[in-house]
């Protein structure tokens, strides 16, 4: 959406959310509902000055799905301060991409040019959702949409009765400037101070997606090596990070990532067995190899497209999976591994969409 932002109005809605965090059931939900409140009093505003045309609204909602009339209210209530939003930043007639399926009661009755669903994920499989519900508008979008984007050929194969010709498979983009390794002289202080050799992982923690045993496993059973874990978690983190060689250094900015994974000898996807893993396809893997790091990974369906890069292990072999590849340097080389990556930055995939949905130059749509 940014560099679609270049030539055309973008308005990026704020996650309208699909389920209410609450104690006992959710992570840290106290924590999760005061960041979603610091994010709607932020209303309309212009985040980017050099991208005047990129927009981001942050919608009152309240999450509460299971309940008709709530549903019903906030839908409107959305759609409302939405369809303002456009007129504010002067979008006529907008391409609606939804990417979130509790965005249907939003846009079901919103004038528009096309409606664009993003199925990057199944998001009914996710555990705190009110599945049912979610499921429902999955099925609404799949069939009302006029393109259904996939990054997952497993998803696309499974729901191809459902969308029909109108399917499209639209991989991930990679910032390749962006994850370019750095050389040792650009580590973080705090990462400069572990020692080699580091096994890494950056991005969330929660338990829907990261299988949290596994990375404890691996930390007792190569002790030899450092556990380095980048990134916000919702899940406990005291026993894991309670082992002398497990270094948890919590969120960090986008723009740091590649100081701190350039300095990874083995980048780690420690995923769980789930539908939603099932369907997935992480960007994380191509920000990996763009920085040429050897990389170790659970099983999904989207990842044996890389697997000559990649080393594949399950749950039961991942740990002796890590250690070969700490001795041998794993599958290819760090130019191999960049290279399987050099047609996917994100300019080629915004001009891939554009030509799909049919933007052109207008001074009035978005």
């Amino acid at each position: 959406m940014l560099r679609l932002a270049r030539r055309h109005r973008v308005l990026l809605v704020n996650s309208i959310g699909m389920r209410l965090p609450t104690p006992g059931k959710s992570t840290q939900p106290a924590r999760r509902v005061a960041r979603k409140v610091a994010s709607i009093t932020k209303g309309l505003r212009h985040p980017i000055p050099e991208l005047p045309n990129f927009a981001v609204a942050s919608p009152i909602t309240v999450p509460l799905y299971g309940n008709a009339a709530i549903r019903s209210l906030n839908a409107r209530s959305i759609r409302w301060q939405v369809e303002l939003a456009c007129r504010h930043v002067g979008i006529v007639d907008p391409v609606l991409f939804v990417t979130i399926p509790t965005a249907w009661d939003v846009v079901r009755p919103m004038r528009r040019t096309m409606l664009v669903y993003n199925r990057a994920d199944r998001h009914s499989a996710f555990l705190e959702a009110n599945q049912p519900v979610i499921a429902g508008y999955e099925q609404h979008l799949l069939q009302a949409s006029q393109r259904v984007l996939y990054v997952s050929h497993h998803l696309m194969a499974e729901e191809a009765a459902s969308t029909g010709g109108r399917a499209y498979f639209l991989d991930h983009g990679v910032d390749l400037e962006h994850f370019r390794h750095r050389v040792a002289s650009e580590e973080p202080p705090e990462l400069a101070a572990i020692p080699h050799p580091r096994i890494g992982f950056f991005g969330g923690i929660d338990d829907q997606t990261v299988d949290v045993a596994l990375l404890e496993r691996v930390a007792r059973e190569i002790p030899g090596a450092q556990l380095v874990l980048v990134g916000n978690a919702t899940v406990p983190m005291e026993r894991l990070a309670s082992l002398p060689n497990v270094h948890w250094l919590g969120f960090k900015p986008y723009e740091e990532i590649p100081r701190y994974g350039s300095g990874f000898d083995v980048a780690i996807m420690p995923w769980q067995r789930n539908e939603w893993i099932e369907a997935c396809n992480p960007i994380k893997l191509k920000e990996y190899l763009a920085l040429g790091l050897a990389v170790v990974s659970t099983d999904f369906p989207e990842l044996h497209r890389y697997r000559d890069e990649v080393t594949i292990a399950g749950p039961e072999d991942f740990v002796a999976a890590v250690r070969t590849v700490l001795a041998d340097g794993g599958k290819g080389t760090a130019e191999s591994r960049r290279a399987r990556v050099e047609s996917d930055d994100w300019d080629a995939k915004a001009n891939e969409l554009a030509a799909l949905v049919g933007l052109y130059e207008s001074a009035g749509t978005g």
